[in-house]
């Protein structure tokens, strides 16, 4: 895999996993308390979720190829 899909992936899943903690914090507290195993489990899930759905391409590195880099 090229490096810059990689890079563009990682940055991508663990913007996901951070908007998936925010909200299942979110959702917790709502509840009176937070379960840090569900809020990782939930990040963990979201990330893996955006690594499989970059496999079918990631734009930002698409429209990068035509550069000539």
């Amino acid at each position: 895999m090229p490096k810059k899909w990689l890079k563009a992936a990682a940055i991508r899943a663990t913007r996901t996993a951070a908007q998936a903690a925010l909200a299942a914090i979110g959702s917790a507290t709502m509840f009176g308390e937070v379960d840090w195993r569900m809020v990782g489990s939930t990040a963990l899930l979201a990330a893996i979720a955006s690594i499989l759905m970059s496999i079918t391409g990631l734009p930002e590195v698409e429209k990068d190829e035509g550069d000539g880099e």
